[in-house]
């Protein structure tokens, strides 16, 4: 028997400070997040961001906080149950961080009598901090406990048209009746050196402006690439001028250098020294609006923009729980069904 789990990040329990400490604990201490020696992560974490950034955090989801609870979850519980209705294959959901736990989401499968389960981490694009974590942890929770489950992933999909269609068309619905000057691609921002160490070449990323657009295998697992390749696959699906569309990098942490350029001081300069008196901001490195979406840009983002001499900020939803994503997801899982 076949069935499906989806896996997202996770969120806090509750807006608690002790909820947000404990989720940030989970979440930063996993070596593909902060992929530093123990002892350094440890004294990083524990020592430092656990003892002061979990009351700031938990401030900032208070603000995006729905009475039904996280938005990340219940955007994801949506989806599955959507994606539930059109497949005869059982599906469970998941978080990376927090609950529903990876473990809880397999045993719920096997549970069932589920012996294959394809695994689908909902990020468009490769990174150790997201697919790769999903995927090492799922493997040695079944080797712990599942040891006559056989696990199978969907890789990044940032380039499968049919989701490039579904990304472009909710982009297109949301601005059809926004006069926006320039619309900018916002992605999750991770640490330069995350890039180096996915290059299965180890010599082919090099972070130089030219490596992204010159084809090679190492492009399979390099985020940056995947980002950009996803800002060009839209601007082709929607024939957008390329000279309105941009693409940064936000949610960076510590001094270590991260992707650039950094959306916060792209969002002042556009406003700043560009002119843009209406800007348009929408982030697929997400396919559920979370703090990130909610707070960071739409919140956040704003406020700089304004700040710094814009009008008009437009910030697209992710696809959510969009019908085409889901027939998009539940097309995928149907294929998957098929299979011998």
């Amino acid at each position: 028997m076949k069935g499906v789990l989806l896996v997202n990040l996770g969120s806090p329990n509750s807006t608690d400070p002790k909820d947000v400490k404990k989720y940030l604990g989970e979440f930063l201490m996993d070596e593909r997040v902060i992929d530093l020696p123990l002892w350094l992560r440890t004294f990083l974490v524990k020592g430092i961001i656990l003892n002061t950034r979990p009351k700031k955090s938990a401030k900032a989801y208070k603000k995006i906080w729905w009475k039904e609870g996280s938005p990340l979850i219940v955007l994801s519980e949506r989806l599955q149950k959507k994606v539930q209705q059109k497949t005869e294959l059982p599906v469970a959901l998941a978080m990376r961080y927090g609950n529903p736990s990876l473990k809880n989401g397999l045993q719920e499968l096997y549970d069932k009598g589920v012996k294959e389960v394809l695994l689908i981490p909902l990020y468009p694009q490769f990174a150790m901090a997201t697919t790769e974590t999903i995927t090492v942890l799922a493997e040695k929770l079944r080797q712990q406990f599942f040891q006559d489950l056989t696990i199978k992933d969907i890789p990044a999909f940032y380039n499968k048209p049919e989701y490039i269609k579904a990304l472009s068309n909710s982009i297109k619905d949301y601005l059809s009746d926004k006069d926006y000057d320039h619309l900018l691609f916002s992605y999750h921002g991770v640490p330069e050196r995350h890039i180096r160490k996915s290059d299965i070449t180890k010599s082919h990323c090099k972070i130089d402006g030219s490596c992204c657009n010159t084809p090679s295998k190492a492009h399979k697992y390099c985020y940056r690439h995947q980002c950009y390749q996803t800002t060009k696959n839209v601007i082709n699906e929607l024939k957008l001028d390329d000279k309105k569309v941009s693409t940064s990098f936000q949610s960076r942490l510590g001094v270590d250098p991260w992707l650039q350029p950094y959306t916060d001081r792209t969002i002042v300069k556009k406003a700043e020294k560009d002119g843009i008196k209406n800007l348009a901001i929408v982030t697929p490195a997400f396919v559920s609006d979370c703090l990130e979406t909610l707070e960071e840009i739409a919140m956040e983002g704003k406020e700089e923009f304004i700040e710094a001499g814009g009008k008009n900020f437009y910030t697209v939803p992710c696809i959510n729980d969009n019908e085409e994503w889901v027939n998009v997801l539940s097309g995928w899982i149907n294929d998957f069904n098929l299979k011998p």
